[in-house]
């Protein structure tokens, strides 16, 4: 079956200055929470407030800035020609603007949820509505006088549950292929699930339904595998016999009414610059940040990570005024990848992983910032290469972990599609946060996963992204340099195959290295089911005997450590097993005695061995620290948090 991916990112437009047709035509503020956080202080800063509000931005489809938004041509207009779209808007300020830092914080939200709270400032769980003093946890962010802001850009998400949304115009008439796929990792039977757009034909002979154990295993359409539609947006799966809860189902069936959803990278461009230049919207209303911003950040954590790619890639940091909107970019855990938006039909919710949506764009070329010539397509492209027509890059400080690399083609970022290391451009630095798991909240303990076979990886990255953002704020303010890239590279040999005899994993009976990655994939979106063509080389970190990564910022923790931590997991029986447990990580303790590790034929070294007088472990984790303080890797304010853990 053909299938039209409408990929907007193959347009080459060139954007220049013009007279502004697109605006915030509307910023209503719906309400003002003044103080937050049960008038919780923060230093010298003092109390924050919290404000609510609702923008609808509008935009000339003829106006270059805008063209390359898939489907806006087809877009309803309003009285003037425009496309108009809505989006929900929340900021947390400083009370008295004078006590701030002029820095405007701008977290791309993460399926509409805030998570980057929880990441910077240690909240004791991803808080969607923060209102009590203890949701502002350490306070960084608002001790630093930073004025945060949300606002939504993804158009296919349920209210609910406090995330924020965005209401991108729907193009009626237009109908097209569009593909499902559902891993439900329970046993339910059947198995309702909902559909990305409605159906245009609920006709179940008209539509395809196919199941397969594995990603790369065939299709299946067993007898006894069929499904109705209980709606136009909802089907009900009777599952078949010999597969297992982690069974990946594909459902490729008519859609019809597509959203363009690719105005939600103009929408995150125009209410930045909006609250960063302009005194007023479009009906007079006052801009609530008006003269109080002169630096933006914006800051991304995996799927917003990955957009931030994309919003540079498409030429989304210049307004349409030509004024640079985001100063300084994040982009944290997005690994080479960037996103299924900007897309007829999109799902911006897809992330192609090993197991799980492999076949959905979101990791083509280009992946690195440098241009380059990818090997398989003879296609010359960079993540930069339009901002650098417009000449509005921002300054980059990009973070990966572990996972990035089995799950994300990470080592794409530094590496050529040749399979030879690319020079990072001057305003990017590249750090792999060393053996860390996808996401992990401040103060997690190592615990299990349904679906996955061994303990997670408790290690959080919060103390290494709070010292890039002062890195960051100090490149973007006086041109102070941020410490030199950290990151594993096949030019040294600490980026190699992921072969066991290549990697040096430890030979251990108990957690074995099962070679097991997302391998990317040259991807034919010509045809439905997309079609693999080719692969392109992957590498990850070579490791120490311990399994610890030898490149990368390694926490105090990995230089005196009592576990294995490595970014991947793997599924366990029932679900799929051997296949890569999604973004989960493992810990796998020492043993304590050298007798005990000798039983079970632990190769690595026990707690005794390691540390036989009391305090040596804690003068270890105290000199990493200080060490990391040194090359500002990590503030002097946590290194107490690695040493009090230990004492």
């Amino acid at each position: 079956m053909k299938r039209l991916f409408a990929a907007a990112s193959a347009l080459a437009v060139t954007m220049t200055a013009t007279p502004s047709n697109a605006k915030v035509i509307k910023f209503e503020i719906l309400k003002t929470e003044s103080p937050a956080f049960g008038g919780r202080t923060f230093g010298s800063v003092g109390t924050y407030d919290r404000v609510f509000a609702r923008a609808t931005i509008a935009l000339a489809p003829s106006d270059p800035h805008n063209g390359i938004i898939a489907d806006i041509e087809h877009a309803p207009r309003d009285a003037q020609g425009l496309v108009q779209a809505t989006t929900d808007v929340q900021m947390l300020r400083p009370t008295n603007a004078a006590h701030g830092n002029r820095r405007l914080f701008y977290e791309v939200l993460n399926r509409g949820s805030k998570l980057g709270l929880a990441l910077f400032d240690d909240t004791p769980k991803v808080i969607n509505d923060p209102e009590t003093a203890e949701d502002a946890g350490n306070g960084f962010l608002m001790r630093k006088g930073y004025t945060v802001v949300w606002s939504g850009w993804q158009g296919d998400l349920t209210p609910g549950e406090g995330r924020m949304t965005f209401s991108p115009p729907v193009v009626s008439g237009i109908t097209g292929l569009a593909c499902e796929e559902y891993i439900f990792d329970h046993e339910n039977n059947p198995a309702t699930a909902k559909l990305s757009y409605p159906a245009a034909d609920l006709d179940v002979a008209h539509a395809k339904l196919s199941v397969r154990e594995a990603e790369a295993d065939q299709r299946a359409t067993p007898v006894d595998l069929s499904f109705t539609f209980t709606d136009d947006t909802h089907i009900s799966i009777k599952r078949p016999a010999g597969f297992d809860a982690g069974a990946i189902y594909e459902l490729i069936y008519q859609a019809k009414n597509p959203k363009v959803m690719g105005m939600g990278f103009a929408a995150t461009r125009d209410i930045v610059s909006f609250l960063r230049y302009e005194k007023a919207d479009a009906a007079g209303g006052a801009n609530p940040l008006a003269g109080q911003v002169d630096k933006a950040i914006g800051f991304g954590l995996s799927q917003s990570g990955r957009f931030l790619h994309d919003y540079l890639y498409l030429g989304f940091n210049g307004d349409e005024a030509g004024r640079m909107v985001f100063d300084g970019v994040m982009p944290h855990i997005s690994g080479g990848k960037k996103t299924f938006t900007n897309y007829r039909f999109s799902q911006p919710g897809r992330s192609p992983y090993e197991h799980a949506d492999m076949l959905y764009p979101g990791s083509e070329f280009p992946f690195t910032y440098t241009t380059t010539t990818d090997v398989l397509t003879g296609r010359t492209d960079g993540i930069l290469k339009r901002c650098e027509e417009q000449k509005n890059c921002p300054k980059i400080l990009k973070s990966d972990s572990e996972i990035e690399f089995y799950q994300q083609r990470a080592a794409l970022v530094s590496t050529g599609t040749d399979g030879k290391p690319v020079e990072i451009p001057d305003n990017v630095r590249v750090y792999f946060l060393s053996n860390l798991q996808h996401y992990a909240l401040a103060h997690a303990k190592s615990a299990m996963v349904k679906q996955c076979k061994y303990p997670s990886n408790p290690l959080n990255a919060g103390p290494s992204v709070r010292a890039l953002l002062v890195a960051l704020d100090a490149w973007i303010t006086d041109g102070t340099a941020p410490p030199p890239s950290r990151y594993p590279s096949v030019a040294d040999g600490t980026l190699v195959a992921p072969d066991a005899k290549d990697v040096g994993f430890p030979a251990n009976p108990a957690f074995p290295y099962t070679e097991r990655l997302a391998r990317p994939t040259l991807i034919d979106f010509s045809e439905m089911p997309p079609a693999k063509i080719k692969p392109y080389p992957i590498f990850v970190p070579k490791t120490d005997a311990d399994g610890r990564a030898i490149a990368g910022v390694h926490l105090p923790t990995l230089e005196a450590p009592i576990a294995t931590h490595t970014g991947w997991n793997i599924r366990k029986a029932g679900f799929s097993e051997g296949e890569l447990c999604d973004n989960n990580g493992s810990m796998i303790p020492f043993a304590a005695t050298k007798e005990e590790r000798l039983k079970t034929g632990d190769p690595r070294l026990s707690l005794a061995e390691r540390y036989p007088h009391p305090g040596d472990r804690a003068a270890a984790v105290e000199k990493a620290a200080k060490q990391l303080v040194q090359d500002r890797l990590l503030l002097k304010e946590d290194v107490k948090t690695f040493t009090d853990a230990v004492n």
